[in-house]
C-alpha cells in the first residue's frame, strides 16, 4: 500500500463530535437515570451507582478527546467503555423480551442499539490512531527542548 493509498486517519473534528456523543450520552445518565437503570445487570446490586459512575465516565472520556495532548487516552478509554458497557445493553435486550408482546419502542431500541456498539468502539479506536499519527506527523518547534 502506498502512503497515498492509505485510508486517512479521523481529523480532530471526529474525535468532537465522538466527545460530543458521549457527552450527551453521559449528561443523560446522570440527569435522568432511571432510563438506565435497566441496563445494569442484577448481580452488579445498585443500578443508580453504576448509572451514575457510567455517566461520569462518559464525561471524562468526551473531556478527553479534547485536547490533542490526551486525546489517544480518551479514545482508547472510550473504545474499552463501549465494550465495557455492552453487556448492560444485552441486558437490556433480554428484558424487553420477556412478556412484551408485539414490537415496542422500548424493544427496537433496546436491539437496535446492540449492532451500533462495534462502529462506536471502531471510532473510537480511528479516534486514537488519528491522534498517534497527529503525534508522529507533528512539526516540532524550533528552539524546542524536548
Amino acid at each position: 500500500m502506498t502512503p497515498s493509498s492509505r485510508p486517512r486517519p479521523p481529523s480532530p473534528a471526529s474525535a468532537a463530535v465522538l466527545g460530543a456523543v458521549l457527552a450527551l450520552s453521559g449528561v443523560l445518565h446522570l440527569v435522568v437515570p432511571r432510563v438506565y437503570e435497566p441496563l445494569i445487570p442484577r448481580p452488579l446490586g445498585n443500578p443508580r451507582a453504576w448509572v451514575l459512575g457510567s455517566g461520569v465516565a462518559e464525561l471524562a472520556c468526551a473531556a478527553a478527546l479534547v485536547p490533542a495532548r490526551t486525546r489517544n487516552a480518551g479514545a482508547l478509554a472510550t473504545a474499552a467503555l463501549l465494550v465495557a458497557v455492552f453487556p448492560g445493553n444485552v441486558t437490556m435486550a433480554l428484558r424487553t423480551r420477556r412478556g412484551a408482546p408485539g414490537i415496542t419502542t422500548r424493544r427496537v431500541v433496546a436491539w437496535g442499539r446492540l449492532p451500533l456498539q462495534v462502529p462506536l468502539v471502531g471510532w473510537a479506536l480511528a479516534v486514537a490512531r488519528g491522534a498517534r499519527a497527529a503525534k508522529v506527523t507533528a512539526p516540532v518547534a524550533s528552539g524546542s527542548t524536548r
